[in-house]
């Protein structure tokens, strides 16, 4: 699923590649030593709804992975990507040049804390994001500036990613998430404060028998209370083992 070449670039240390996904069909400019995609953008990807969405919003785009999944997922799809780091947001800018997307992918190197003046209200209908999980003071905090600031909240938590969801999002307009299952509780109460109705929920488990680690969450803006958890989603097909199962196969074969 993934091919990769390597460039360096003006003839400094750091170093990038560029990462082909899907035989060639999107293309992703990361560094060797900073953040680099994981799994949980795919999951989120194929876990939105898209149907009557038009104009989507990617907070914290990273390299422009979810962007760029859910434009090709659907073709009347145009996303919009706020992206704090500069050295992200100019990857992220040349890796939907290459794939050929930008007139349908705009990403923007921004402070997503100052949404009110990045965005006229509820003028999206889709905000997605897969934010960092952890507050700083847990866990490790990477060495690497660009992987520190993807994993802990060192420029922005939760309730600035929520609040600039509600602001951007119309009436009604959908919200997908991919979290930290230890912040459920956190999560889905801070949803129903600014007026994101949690409406599904899946949990995301390494293996059957294993705790869930992630989760997925869908809101609708201004919803009346109901919430549906769904059937959980495995990654691996057993303990210790690295085969994904057939549904994360299906997954990625999907994105393509």
């Amino acid at each position: 699923i993934l091919g990769r070449t390597r460039q360096a670039r003006h003839c400094i240390v750091i170093m990038e590649t560029i990462d082909s996904l899907y035989a060639g069909q999107l293309y992703l400019v990361q560094s060797t030593t900073g953040y680099r995609f994981s799994l949980d953008p795919i999951l989120l990807a194929d876990y939105v709804r898209l149907r009557g969405v038009g104009r989507g919003l990617d907070l914290g785009s990273g390299c422009g992975i979810l962007a760029l999944l859910l434009a090709r997922r659907c073709s009347d799809l145009q996303m919009v990507g706020w992206e704090l780091q500069q050295s992200m947001a100019e990857r992220a800018q040349r890796g939907v040049a290459l794939s050929g997307q930008a007139e349908r992918v705009t990403i923007i190197n921004a402070d997503l804390r100052q949404y009110r003046a990045l965005t006229a209200s509820g003028v999206f209908d889709l905000v997605v994001t897969n934010p960092p999980y952890r507050v700083p003071g847990t866990g490790r905090i990477a060495p690497d500036d660009e992987r520190a600031a993807a994993r802990h909240e060192l420029a922005g938590g939760l309730i600035d990613f929520l609040a600039a969801s509600s602001w951007a999002l119309k009436n009604g307009g959908r919200f997908a998430i991919v979290y930290l299952v230890d912040r459920l509780s956190e999560l889905l109460t801070e949803m129903t404060r600014v007026g994101l109705e949690p409406k599904r929920l899946r949990m995301v488990h390494p293996y059957s028998g294993q705790p869930a680690k992630m989760v997925l969450v869908e809101g609708l803006k201004g919803a009346a209370p109901g919430l549906r958890v769904e059937a959980p989603l495995f990654i691996y097909r057993q303990a210790g083992g690295r085969d994904y199962t057939e549904e994360v196969l299906q997954i990625y074969a999907d994105q393509a």
